[in-house]
């Protein structure tokens, strides 16, 4: 089972620009979809977006799309979520899964890293 650890959470202001990493190890990325989800203090894990094992195919949230990027490099067993124009209600812990791109669901994403925080202020 592939192992998975996010890295590149802060805090930021509102309009700031995040990139988070994820890096995988004890399996084969290129093989694995791959998706981003986060969660907010007292609230349930919704998905972010995942992308395709080749990255040809990227999947987002309503609520990131046109401010957030998925991209993979799968030579460095690394997934990666740039997040532009960042805005409070973005805050919450994000975590990458590994599992299938379609409709964003929990269920179809098994193997969660730690999670790494990420803080926007107003």
């Amino acid at each position: 089972q592939v192992q998975l650890v996010e890295s590149g959470g802060g805090l930021v202001q509102a309009g700031d620009s995040l990139r988070l990493s994820c890096a995988a190890s004890g399996g084969t990325l290129s093989a694995i979809n791959m998706g981003w989800f986060r969660q907010a203090p007292g609230k349930e894990r919704e998905g972010v977006g995942c992308i395709s094992n080749t990255g040809s195919r990227t999947k987002y949230a309503d609520s990131v799309k046109g401010r957030f990027t998925i991209s993979r490099e799968n030579a460095k067993n690394t997934v990666y979520l740039q997040m532009n124009n960042l805005k409070p209600e973005d805050t919450g812990i994000y975590y990458c899964g590994a599992g299938l791109c379609q409709g964003l669901r929990r269920s179809d994403f098994t193997s969660w890293g730690q999670g790494t925080q990420v803080t926007v202020s107003a």
